[in-house]
């Protein structure tokens, strides 16, 4: 296995997870990828040099700097939404670059998304893109979606998928994260949080998912009118003639951070809920009776460490993220790449038209 020269494009609090997982691998797994933490780049010097003194970089570099490397093949996005795309459009153009690890959301404006769709059938036929949807890896998600496509659970027939948060309630915590108050679809609580609920549900139902109406709520004077705290889809599957809804939230009291989702189909139904991390659920009619599946910390076939029996939580499907974008060995994963984010974006995007249209409905 090659040894990667890693580079990362923003130096905040997302990065500082990015850098323990990769520094995690080689406890999980027992042919870890090599790689060597060759550049760190932030617009504020001294956020960059003391990311890269605490954390092990050669160097602490300005973006324009990291772009302009020779030698750097791997590359993490991990800057502020609104500059994802342009750093996806460099990265891309890097010649050394082989492999980009690109944060959701892929892109902020629908402009962007046309460019990168572009770029799908160019540059980046030859490089690896993975994105930033990390609830694909939990162990019990993971294991969920095998058993969703291995087993007959029949036609689906409705569904539901939710990710709840609850800090922006605070003051403070809004005001520390304005960046992310941004009218969507660059921000808001569909674009930040929902964007994972959307991406589970692409991965189990497939593309081409349909909006039919939004809601929003949560109102504060410090908040954009346009940036929802709390938003609902109601989306229809025209190839199964499912229906479901989709809701992403920042302001659910006494949630913490809540990822779920349920569907139920013409033979059973599945369903998960990140409260209980360990484990999902399935039923068929047939059996009559719900079953519960535990994973714990279990990636089969390719590592079960710590133990199967022991939650995974968060930080173990990022580092699991990290070990498919670098080594690419579990063919079991579903590896969320730039088709799969774009998916995700149109669902954004458009979650925001309807959301719009809801508040000048709600306006008359």
């Amino acid at each position: 296995m090659k040894k990667f020269r890693i580079g990362f494009l923003g130096a905040g609090g997302i990065a500082r997870s990015h850098i323990f997982a990769l520094n995690s691998l080689k406890y999980f797994y027992s042919e870890p990828p090599e790689f060597e933490l060759t550049a760190v780049a932030s617009r504020s010097e001294d956020t960059r040099n003391r990311f890269a003194q605490d954390f092990g970089f050669n160097s602490a570099v300005s973006p324009d700097e990291l772009i302009a490397s020779p030698v750097i093949d791997t590359v993490f996005i991990l800057g502020p939404n609104n500059v994802h795309y342009p750093h996806l459009e460099a990265a891309l153009g890097m010649q050394s670059v082989s492999r980009i690890y690109l944060e959701k959301p892929v892109c902020s404006h629908h402009e962007e998304e046309e460019k990168i769709h572009k770029l799908i059938h160019g540059a980046y036929r030859d490089k690896i893109v993975q994105v930033g949807f990390q609830f694909l890896m939990a162990s019990a998600v993971r294991d969920a979606l095998i058993w969703w496509r291995s087993k007959d659970f029949g036609r689906p027939l409705h569904f539901s998928f939710t990710l709840k948060h609850s800090d922006y309630l605070d003051f403070s915590y809004r005001e520390k994260r304005r960046t992310r108050l941004t009218p969507a679809p660059d921000g808001g609580a569909m674009a930040d949080l929902g964007s994972h609920a959307l991406s589970l549900m692409v991965a189990f139902l497939g593309d081409d998912i349909r909006i039919v109406s939004a809601l929003q709520s949560g109102e504060y004077n410090d908040v954009p009118a346009g940036s929802d705290l709390y938003s609902e889809i109601s989306v229809y599957d025209p190839k199964t003639k499912a229906v479901g809804n989709v809701s992403g939230s920042r302001i659910s009291a006494g949630i913490g951070d809540m990822m779920a989702f349920e569907i139920y189909a013409e033979k059973g139904a599945i369903r998960y809920n990140s409260m209980f991390p360990d484990r999902f659920e399935y039923f068929f009619e047939k059996e009559g009776d719900w079953s519960v599946r535990f994973t714990g910390s279990n990636f089969k076939p390719v590592t079960s460490f710590p133990s199967g029996h022991v939650p995974g939580g968060w930080l173990r499907a990022l580092i699991h993220a990290h070990y498919v974008f670098l080594a690419g060995k579990d063919e079991l994963s579903f590896v969320p790449d730039l088709g799969h984010g774009l998916e995700v974006q149109r669902l954004v995007r458009e979650t925001a038209v309807h959301i719009e249209q809801f508040r000048d409905l709600r306006g008359k």
